[in-house]
C-alpha cells in the first residue's frame, strides 16, 4: 500500500500530564524525539510535581522548541479528574495553533520510531476516523489484544489520537475523579458517529501496570469495578467480566475485587458521570459482544477478544448455532432484566 508523504500527513499536537514521573518521562521524550514525523507543539503539563519531573521537561524543552512545559497548581492528590483538567488546560493554551490531530500521551509509555506516523497515516487514509490508538504490552506478558475484551472500537487512553473536530466536538475530556476520561472520550465519539479504531499492526509499552499509580494492584481491580458500575456497564457483562478476570493473575482475587467494585458502587448508588443515552448505547454494544463470543464458542472456534468475529456460517452452522446459542441468550436476557431490579440502573 502506498501511503502520504510526511508532508501530506495530518499535522498533530500532543499533550502530556505528568505528575512525579521522574521514574518514566525521559524514555517518553526520547521516544517521541525518535518519530519520523514531530509534533507540531508538545506541551507537557508539570501537574505539581514534587520529584524531578519539573528538570526533564526543561532539559528537553531547551533544545527542542516544539516542547513547551505548562504547570498547574500544586496539589496533594492524584486523580484521573487531574489528567483531564490538565489536558484541557494545555489544549485551551494552544488556541489558535495549525493543527489536524491532537494526541494525549501517558508520562509511561514508549513506542518504536514510525509509531506516530503509522497512526497519522490512517487519519488521512480515512475522513471518518475520529479516534485512534494501538494496543499496548505489560509487565507479565500482557497484551490488550489478546487479553482485554476491549476490542478494536476502543483506543487505550496511554496514546489516544483525536481528529481536531471529533475533539472539538466533544468539548474536551470529561474530568471524572474516578478515571474512565479516556473512555467517555472514545465512547461518546463513537455515539456520535465517529469511527474509533486501535490497529493491531502496532503496539505501545506501558511501563507501568494500568492504574497502580499510588496503589496496589487489587485496589486497581476494585476501581475498574467501580468505573464499570458508574459508567453504566451491564450487570450481565459485568458478571461474565469477574469470571473471566478470576482466571487470570492474580488468580481469582482480580475477579473478586473487580465484582466487589461493581456491587459497592452500585450498593452506594454512585453518582453516575456519563448520560443516559451513552449508558443505553454501551450496554447495547456490550450485549453485542457478549453475543458475538457466545456465538463463537458455540461453533467451537477460537476465540478473537480484538475482532470478535466470527467466520462466515452455512446453513447447518446456522441451524447448530440456533439450538446451541438460542436458549443460552434468551437466559442472558432474562438474567439481565431480573438483576435490573435490584441492582441500580
Amino acid at each position: 500500500m502506498n501511503h502520504p508523504p510526511a508532508s501530506a500527513l495530518p499535522k498533530y499536537l500532543l499533550v502530556t500530564s505528568a505528575r512525579n514521573e521522574e521514574q518514566h518521562l525521559e524514555q517518553t521524550i526520547l521516544a517521541v524525539l525518535a518519530q519520523t514525523v514531530h509534533p507540531v507543539k508538545w506541551i507537557i503539563v508539570n501537574d505539581g510535581s514534587t520529584d524531578g519531573t519539573a528538570k526533564i521537561i526543561d532539559r528537553y524543552a531547551a533544545s527542542s522548541d516544539w516542547i513547551d512545559r505548562l504547570d498547574m497548581p500544586t496539589h496533594h492528590a492524584r486523580n484521573f479528574a487531574a489528567k483531564a483538567r490538565c489536558f484541557n488546560a494545555a489544549w485551551k493554551a494552544v488556541n489558535g495553533l495549525d493543527y489536524d490531530v491532537i494526541g494525549n500521551l501517558d508520562a509511561d509509555i514508549t513506542f518504536e520510531p514510525g509509531y506516530v506516523e503509522f497512526l497519522l497515516t490512517k487519519f488521512a487514509e480515512n475522513r471518518d476516523l475520529g479516534v485512534a490508538g494501538t494496543p499496548f504490552l505489560q509487565q507479565g506478558g500482557y497484551d490488550s489484544s489478546r487479553d482485554s475484551f476491549e476490542g478494536e472500537n476502543h483506543v487505550a487512553g496511554g496514546c489516544q489520537l483525536f481528529r481536531r473536530g471529533c475533539f472539538e466536538q466533544l468539548g474536551g475530556y470529561v474530568p471524572t475523579k474516578g478515571g474512565g476520561v479516556d473512555w467517555i472520550a472514545v465512547t461518546t465519539a463513537r455515539m456520535n458517529g465517529w469511527k474509533t479504531r486501535s490497529f493491531r499492526e502496532k503496539r505501545f509499552i506501558h511501563h507501568r501496570p494500568l492504574g497502580t499509580a499510588e496503589r496496589s494492584s487489587l485496589s486497581a481491580f476494585y476501581s475498574y469495578g467501580e468505573k464499570d458500575y458508574c459508567f453504566g456497564g451491564s450487570p450481565v457483562w459485568e458478571v461474565c467480566r469477574v469470571a473471566y478476570r478470576m482466571s487470570k493473575p492474580p488468580l481469582v482475587l482480580g475477579g473478586l475485587a473487580l465484582g466487589a467494585g461493581f456491587l459497592s458502587a452500585a450498593m452506594r448508588r454512585v453518582e453516575r458521570p456519563v448520560s443516559a443515552d451513552l449508558m443505553r448505547f454501551h450496554r447495547r454494544e456490550q450485549m453485542t459482544k457478549l453475543k458475538a463470543i457466545v456465538e463463537t464458542l458455540a461453533l467451537l472456534k477460537k476465540l478473537d477478544h480484538f475482532t470478535l468475529r466470527t467466520r462466515p456460517r452455512n446453513s447447518v452452522q446456522g441451524a447448530i448455532l440456533a439450538i446451541m446459542t438460542g436458549a443460552p441468550l434468551a437466559r442472558l436476557e432474562t438474567l439481565l432484566a431480573q438483576v435490573s431490579q435490584w441492582l441500580p440502573s
